[in-house]
Order: C-alpha cells, then structure tokens, then sequence
C-alpha cells in the first residue's frame, strides 16, 4: 500500500464522508454507499483529497465524477456491488509521485478438507469523519483474513488485530468513515471496505467487496483499463495446510488470459460497426450474469461477428473459451478441453467428466466469457445455460430464432454498399469496371459475407477479373443438397463457388481437393491434421495443401486441427447430379466414393486397437469417435464396405465396454447386415459379426435376444466349419456362459463339460484356451453351489496356468482370483484372503495401478474383508476403489456402478446407512439412465436399496420396491432364475419384519420347494432358504415345525460346508435358541 494514493471522499449531495484510494493518476477507488446520493449522470459531482500527513497543512478538496457504475445499483438486495470508480475532473489537481502501478490480489476460496489459515492485511481510511472539514482521525488498520471463513456469502470479513476501536463521536457508526478504504494483503489490492454507515458492527471487524468480485463486471474491469492498468488478478498465498496438489475447482486457477479462441477468417471486417457496438453493450452491462445471442443465415457472419468481439475484448475477461456448439458431443469435449487446459495437461478422467469439472469450475470462478458457436437450437444448450445462469458471460450463434434467453440480435445480410467495400477490400480492384462488376457480383452472392469473401479470395489468388468470374458462376451454376436446411440461398451460393473455387485449387495443389474430399466425411470441427496426413508422403506437400485450402477460405486451420463448413461437407459428399456435359468433376460417383474409402482407412489406422480394454488407447479413442460416428452416419449402409464393417465392429467393442451399449448394438446389427451382404450369411465374418451382436446383447441384459442369437451362431458354425474348429468351440463357450447368465445351470453346465473335452481333444490340456475352458467349468459349478467339484478344478487351473503359461501371465492371475473367490464362497477366508492380497501385488506390479484388472482385484479383495467382518479394512479399500474407477472408467462405466454398490454394501453392513442409502440411491438411477430399466444389474440395485430401506426399518419404501424387483425380474429373467428365487426370498423376509407372516410363511414355503426344484437340496441358497423358513415358523410360535427344520439344515450344513463356515453357525445359533424358547 502507498499511504499517498489514500483519498478522502465528500458526497455534497448526500453530506456522506468517507474513505478511498487513487489505483490511477486520476482513478479513484471507493465504496458506491459513499457517493450513491450524487445527482443525475450529468451532475453526479463528488469532492476528494489526498491524505495529508504528518506535518502537512490539509490538501485542497478538488472535483470529480462518477464514471462506473453507470446505472445505480441495488446494494441492499446485493451488496457485491457496492464499489464505485470515480474520476477527478479538476484541472489543478496534481497526482503524487507514485511508485509502481496498483497489483491486484484474489483470495483463494475455500475447498473441501482444508485447514484453516490466517491472511494478514492492512487499510488506511478515515473512520471518524463524518463531515467535510471535521475530525479526522486516521487509522492504519491491521488484521488478518481467516482463509476457511473470511469469504462468507462473497464478501470478504476482515478480524482486526493492530488498530483500537475508534471513540463513539457524533458519527452515525464508530467505523463510517472509514467505508471505501482499499483493503490489502501484502502488495495487493483485495477489497473495498463498505462496512455500512447505518450499521454498528463489531469493533474487531469489517467487511469488504472482493477485488475479484468487481473484476467480473466488464464495466468495472474496461474502465480500469482505459485509464491504463490493465487489471489482472494475482493470487493471494494462504500457509500451505495440505501436500496434495489441487484437483478441485475451488481449487485450481485459470492462467491469466486463457483463451483458446480461433483465429480470425479474415481481417477484412466491414459492415458490422453496428452489430459489433450493439453486441458489446449488450454484453458488458452491469450484470454478473449475462445471456447474449446472435442469429441469422448460415454464412451470415455470426462466427465472425462473436470472434471479433472476442478478439477485441478479450482482455476485459479473465478467460475466453469458444465451444463448438453443433452437438452435445461436440460441447461436452470443448468443455473438457478447458478442464485440460486449466490443469496443464490431461486429467485422465472421461471426456463427459472434464466437462462436468469445466461446468463447476465456472460456477465458481467470475470474470469469463463463454461463446457457443452455431447451437442448433435453445434446448440444445438450455442446460449448460441453466447451470451457469448466475455466472459470467454467454455470446451464442445460432441460425435458429426463436426461445433464446434473452432478446437475440438478429445479424441481417450485408447492404449493397458493405458488399462492395468487402470485395473491394478483398480483391483490391477499384477500375470502374471491377467496381460495376462487384455490385452485380454481389447481388448474384446474396450479399451473403462468407460467399463473398470466398469470392473474393478466388478472384485475388487466381487474378482474374470480377466479370470472368461472374461468367463461370453463370456456366457452373451448383445445385443445392436434397437435406438442404432453411436458408437455401446461401447453400446455392456457395455449391456454386465449390466448383470455381476447386477448379483452381485442382490446377496447382490437387491434393488439396482429395484432403477436403476425405475430409468432408468426418465431423466438420476438430480433425486432426495427423489423420489426414498420411494421403501423401510428402508433409511439406500436406502442409501446403492446407494452406491453400485456408487461403481460399474452405477449411479453418490451426495448430493441430483443421475445421470445415458443414455445407462444404455436404456438397463435398453428394455426387453431382447434372447432365453429364456439365457435371462436376471433382464430386462424381467414382472420387467420392474414393474418398469415403480413405477416410474409413485412415481411421481405421489411427484408432487404437483392442477398443474395450485398452485403457492406454482410450484417449485417443474419445477424441476420434466423433468422425467415427460421422462417417457412418454420413455413408449409406448399402455403400458399407469390409473395411467400414471393421470400422463399426471396433466402433461397437468402445462404445459397449464405455457402458453405451445401445448405440453399440446399432452398430453391431448393421455390421451383420454388412457383412452378410457382402459374403453370405455362412460366411466366417458374418459368422463373428452375428457372435458379437449376440455379446452385445447379453451386455445389455437383453438374453432374450441373446441366447437365440448364441444358438443361431453356434448350429451355423457346426454346419459349416464342422464341430472341431476353434470358432465352433468359442461359440459353444459363448452360449455356455449365456445360459449361465440366465441362471439356466442344467443347460449351462453340459456344455461347459462338453467344451472342456473337445478342448482337450483337440487342443491338447495344456493350449490356453483348455484351460479357459476348464475355468469356466469350475465357475459353472461354483454358481451351481458345487464347490466340492469347483474348487479343485480351480486349484487344478491355476497350477496349469503357472506351469504353462507362468505366474505373470494376466491369465494366472485371472484363475488365482477364482480361486480365492471359491474359497470365499466356501467360507474358507483363511485361504481366500491371502490368495486375494497376492493378486493385487500381482496386478499392480505386471498390469499397472489403473489397469480395470487391478481395480477388479482391489474390489476382491475388500469384498474377503467385508466377508470376514473387517470392515475398518474393507471400507477404505472400496473408497479407493470407487475414486479409481470414476478417475479411470469413468462415472457411466458399469465397472463403476459396481464399485459404487458394493461401497454401499460396506457401509449398509457397518450399520452407517445415512451413507449407504444415498449412494444406493444414487446407483439405481445412474443404472436406469445407463443400463435401462430392465437391465438385470438395476434390478439388483433396486434390490439392494430396498434392503437398505428394510434395514432402516423404512418398510413403507421397502416392500414395494421389493415386489417390484420380484415381478420385474419374473418378466425379464423368468420364474427359475436365481436371482427371482433371491427377490421372492427378499420379498418374504420383508413381510416378514413387517409383521405379516400369513404373506411371509408361504412365499418362504414356495421359495424353499423352487431352490430344491432348480438348485438342489445342497445349495448354499436352499440351505438359507430352509433356515428363512425355520426362523418364520418361529415366529409365528410354530416351533413343531422350526425346530425339525432348523435340525436338518444344521445337518445339512455340516456336510456341505463344515463346522466353521458362517452359516454352520448361524444355523447352529438359531437352533440353539428355538430349543431354549420351547423348553
């Protein structure tokens, strides 16, 4: 702080005193309470005087105005903006020698799990004055900022430590004059005191309007600006209170002058003066939020319009970020790009949630401007839009008129003399010829900017006349596309320029044609110029062609990308459909079909392999699957070739291991069609395509349509490559494991045996795919509740694996994890456990911390401590868990809803059901929105939430969802399914803590006869349900029938799972206890 730019304030109108601070020679900083009594605009006059000090005779009081705000705010329903900018006018006033230019300073907002910290800072103010010649008592006043605390509502408090509570005088409040006193934090400005003059706070504290409040008023921020001190925010340093780097965004700042704005088409900008003063005063009134859109034709200009306003305000914002608006798609990876541009870097979480960060970060952050380019329509946005209504700036484009925030500014065509001018401009031919030519030309053009500047740039770059040119357009007039949207006009137009403009670039740099050709297939923003470079050898050849494709204006280049108008695309795309003596060369059947073939090829080369599990590849994945999507969306599936059918097979395999299972069955369907089309329904690759749709299906929980499809593929494979090719065998696996989902067991199970035998047959027992088989077999029997046969073919796989394949292979490490998880089932936890903690050594030391693998088995191995009631390591570890798997599945990811309920279920055991209820919640309609209803992992969910409301005694939500579940999963799953035998247990169970036992006995008495019928008297589920029904006939003080029942359980539990297994003693405690109640 410089004690010679402390002011004093006097407001005659309202005989208000009170404090200030000169930022400028001639600026002067102070609360907008002091002077809010000032007349109109035109007489708003205010007085002001330098400090005097020691020894000093009083300064002179010299005249000044109010230059910001310019409207009058509301300061009693917000006082954020009780601030004001006052310059003085009075010719004999003379500055102080000043030292360096004011620094700005930002304190850091509070985040989760921060520990709170102590911000020194001091002000000088007048705090006694209350008239314009009284007292003054001057006080440097010192104090600190509590960093947890000292930014409540906004506004910062201020603790005073080093200055003592002025004497009560005849002023309205002790502190009233001090009200516009700067308030810093070392050398930087952070505040405006405004501790209000009607209000008698505490003696000790004071209350401020952050510094970076004020900086998100474009008005406040530009006049500080105009008067020469660019305001740029600098951080506040608080005591460090954690090592761990921030990730939040409370967090984590922008870089001063973010932006990621496009460069500007042309510098030739004329006819807009208007449309470019209207938009930036709509854009920079005194709001803290502020909704604006631009609207016309296609070509219109209204990108250009946003950027230039961008360009020339950016320095008014604290950041500027453009979003490419088309699609949700396109939205949600501009938003994450900011999230990676904020932090430096890749964050490593989904794209969906970088944007989600972007969302909260500006929710948070003040000072931005956010344009949405070319948005289809009002409900394509009105969601981001509403989650940032109270923040920042919004400038939106968009063809569509109506149902916009705010009153659009509709962008009108160029006038006539606009025209000329850009032209002119353009193409600098100013004979009066050229000129009579141009107006013509530009009545021809519509008048339309983006024809004319391509006009222009064709007629500058080929050097021929304005006249010549008008007389190609009228020999090559183009027709406009079959899909052609409103605002034909301006299509029509530039399908004509399309053919004059590849004419000439065809002559010099006909790989430029073949680049925007190949191009026209992929989405029109973002492609990677990598993608397209390997259509030649020669990168300074690619890198020309580019430059010549922008110089005629026909794409957008920058450093890493290139973009398109999606109307170039789209005549790109169609074949001309003129006679054959005028028909375009460069758009025949023969090129475009060409280039569609070289898009899909080089696509299929840069995207990564092993779509669904190759996390590493991921990345890259995300950032092409909009071309992906686009080229098959653009191409006709009857145009579909081989290579299009690997394309939507790979496209399938991503989508359906991101949880996208609907739009993966889609592709997965039409790569049948393909496929079959091309080779015959017998063919190997239709064969695959009909296996992998049948996956898909099973994916999505649909095993109706799975399992005929598993049966179709596999009768197929037998009838055509004999029962002996390996295809036949993974077919004949495929539809073990899919009647396995569906709880078919005795259709399951006979098919696994007869793999394994012809896998040893015709592999021999030690090939990889044996012993695949071989594991199946044992899971077969696992869910069987077979374990006597389960855990000894486990055993006997993992020793295979390691001495064939070695204890490092993913493969070993898969089969030692099955086998802890039968040795848990068998409640053998001594074995299990061990096994488990190996597996995650293992997994962390071959495959990596984030590989899905690891995450799998840390999930394991806190399922073996829940199981063994060690909840204290249990919970933390599915903590973990989850927070690995949103970091590196993401949210959507089946993987981490998993995770997700089974913390859930931690916690629901801890008996902590004010957490797990919530996330169960939370789960069930992630799983709805993602899975669909029907899905069988949401009618689990809905399951284990209904428990959770059955263990917080909330049977009123329970029992219907109970009832729900069973006649949902009677529906999908079928009445013999385990998982319905589970529902109509749970069902009873629930009535039964109800009380109703005449509802409850009966479905325990069907459930047990179904699980004898379908599972075996030996099944750890009948043997539960036996005792489900012992512990109602108890209840309902039948103890001649619990008690015989409750004995044969007993029995039968000591010969399945042993003295020691946890339900052996269960069991035994139940007994125990009806006896005692009969005796």
């Amino acid at each position: 702080m410089d004690v010679q730019r402390v002011m004093e304030i006097w407001d005659p109108a309202g005989q208000i005193a009170g404090s200030g601070y000169l930022i400028t020679d001639s600026l002067v900083l102070t609360a907008y309470h002091n002077i809010q009594q000032a007349g109109s605009s035109s007489e708003r006059a205010v007085e002001v005087r330098r400090l005097a000090r020691h020894g000093e005779p009083q300064a002179t009081w010299v005249a000044a105005e109010v230059l910001w705000p310019e409207q009058p705010p509301d300061i009693a329903q917000d006082p954020h903006t009780d601030a004001a900018l006052l310059l003085i006018t009075d010719s004999t006033w003379q500055p102080p020698d000043s030292a360096a230019p004011v620094r700005w300073g930002r304190l850091p907002a509070p985040s989760p799990g921060a520990v709170e910290a102590r911000v020194g800072c001091v002000a000088v103010g007048f705090p006694e004055s209350d008239q314009r010649d009284g007292t003054r008592d001057t006080k440097e006043i010192r104090g600190h900022i509590e960093t947890l605390s000292g930014l409540k509502s906004g506004l910062i408090t201020a603790h005073i430590d080093g200055v003592a509570t002025p004497s009560a005088t005849d002023a309205v409040s002790s502190w009233s004059g001090a009200s516009g006193a700067t308030l810093f934090c070392g050398n930087l400005l952070a505040g405006v005191l405004t501790t209000d003059r009607a209000g008698r706070y505490p003696g000790n504290q004071l209350i401020a309007v952050p510094l970076a409040t004020l900086a998100a008023r474009p008005g406040f921020t530009s006049t500080i600006k105009a008067a020469g001190n660019p305001l740029a925010l600098e951080d506040i340093t608080t005591p460090a209170s954690s090592s761990h780097p921030p990730s939040g965004p409370y967090d984590v700042d922008a870089s001063p002058g973010l932006h990621n704005l496009p460069g500007l088409p042309t510098e030739v900008f004329v006819g807009r003066e208007e449309a470019l003063t209207t938009l930036a005063t709509a854009m920079e009134r005194d709001s803290k939020a502020i909704t604006q859109t631009v609207h016309g034709l296609g070509g219109v200009g209204k990108t250009t319009l946003a950027l230039h306003y961008a360009h020339t305000h950016r320095h008014s914002y604290q950041l500027v970020w453009w979003i490419h608006a088309d699609t949700p798609e396109q939205i949600i990876t501009d938003l994450a790009g900011l999230t990676t541009s904020i932090h430096g870097g890749a964050t490593g979480r989904t794209s969906a949630e970088d944007a989600d960060w972007a969302i909260r970060w500006l929710q948070i952050h003040p000072g931005w401007l956010l344009i949405l380019d070319n948005a289809e329509q009002p409900d394509t946005i009105r969601h981001l839009i509403g989650q940032l209504h109270h923040a920042g700036r919004h400038l939106i484009t968009s063809r569509f008129t109506d149902g916009w925030p705010s009153t659009p500014l509709a962008l009108p065509l160029l006038t006539p003399d606009a025209s000329l001018d850009l032209l002119t401009q353009l193409t600098r031919r100013t004979d009066a010829d050229s000129q009579h030519h141009a107006r013509l030309l530009a009545d021809e053009l519509g008048h339309l900017p983006l024809a004319l500047e391509q006009a222009g740039a064709f007629i500058a770059q080929s050097h021929i006349a304005l006249g010549a040119y008008r007389e190609l357009l009228r020999q090559y007039p183009a027709q406009t596309t079959s899909t052609a949207p409103a605002g034909s006009i301006p299509q029509r137009t530039m399908a004509r320029i399309w053919r004059i403009t590849l004419d000439a670039l065809h002559r010099t740099t006909p790989l430029a044609v073949d680049i925007l050709r190949t191009a026209a297939w992929y989405a029109p923003t973002a492609i990677p110029r990598t993608l397209l470079a390997p259509l030649t050898d020669t990168p300074v050849g690619y890198a020309e062609a580019l430059s010549q494709l922008a110089a005629y204006n026909m794409i957008t280049l920058d450093t890493d990308t290139l973009s398109i108008h999606r109307l170039i695309q789209t005549i790109a795309r169609t074949p001309d459909v003129t006679t054959a003596d005028d028909a375009d060369p460069h758009r025949t059947h023969g090129t475009i079909t060409a280039a569609r073939h070289h898009a899909t090829t080089l696509l299929l080369t840069a995207l990564p392999e092993q779509p669904d599990t190759n996390v590493a590849g991921w990345p890259a994945w995300r950032a092409l699957l909009p071309h992906a999507e686009a080229l098959l969306s653009a191409a006709e599936p009857t145009h579909d070739t081989d290579d299009t059918d690997l394309l939507l097979t790979n496209t399938a395999a991503y989508l359906r291991g991101q949880g996208q299972i609907t739009q993966a069955i889609t592709y997965q369907k039409r790569s049948v069609a393909t496929s079959a089309r091309l080779h015959g329904p017998d063919h190997l690759s239709t064969l695959t395509s009909s296996n992998n749709l049948a996956y898909a299906y099973e994916s999505a929980g649909d095993l109706d349509r799975a399992i005929p499809l598993y049966e179709q593929t596999f009768t197929d494979q037998m009838r055509i490559l004999g029962k002996d090719h390996p295809h036949t065998l993974a077919s004949l696996n495929n539809l073990a494991s899919a009647y396995r989902a569906a709880g078919n067991l005795d259709r399951a199970i006979p098919l696994y045996e007869q793999n394994l035998t012809d896998q040893m047959r015709i592999l021999g027992e030690n090939h990889p795919h044996t012993l695949a088989s071989l594991n199946n077999l044992a899971s077969a029997y696992r869910a069987a509740g077979n374990l006597d046969r389960a855990i000894p073919l486990y055993e006997q796989n993992l020793t295979d694996r390691m001495r064939i394949l070695g204890e490092n292979h993913p493969a070993t490490l898969t089969s030692r994890n099955n086998l802890a998880s039968a040795y848990r089932a068998a409640g053998n936890l001594d074995r299990a456990i061990p096994l488990y903690e190996q597996n995650l050594t293992d997994h962390m030391r071959i495959l990596g911390e984030n590989h899905p693998h690891t995450l799998a088995s840390l999930n394991n191995l806190a399922g073996a401590y829940e199981s063994a009631g060690n909840l204290d390591r249990a919970i933390p570890l599915y903590e973990q868990n989850l927070t690995d798997q949103m970091r590196i599945l993401g949210e959507n990811h089946p993987d981490t809803l998993a995770s997700r309920n089974n913390l859930a279920g931690a916690y629901a055991s801890a008996g902590d059901l004010d957490r797990a209820i919530p996330l169960y919640e939370q789960n069930l309609t992630d799983q709805m929105r993602i899975l669909g209803e029907n899905h069988p992992e949401t009618l689990t969910s809905r399951n284990n939430l209904a428990y959770a409301y059955e263990s917080a005694g909330d049977l009123d939500r329970a029992i219907p969802l109970y009832e729900q579940t069973l006649t949902d999963r009677m529906r999908i799953l079928g009445e013999n399914h385990p998982d319905t035998l589970a529902s109509l247990n749970n069902l009873a169970g629930a009535y039964a803590s109800a009380g109703d036992l005449d509802r409850a006995i009966p479905l325990y008495e069907q459930n047990l006869t179904d699980r004898m019928r379908i599972l075996g008297e030996n099944h750890p589920d009948t043997l539960a349900s036996r005792n489900n029904l012992a512990g109602a006939y108890r209840a309902a003080g039948d103890l001649d029938r619990a008690i015989p029942l409750y004995e044969q359980t007993l029995t039968d539990c000591l010969r399945v799972f042993g003295e020691n297994h946890p339900t052996t003693r269960v069991v035994t405690a139940n007994l125990t206890h009806a006896k005692s109640t009969n005796a």
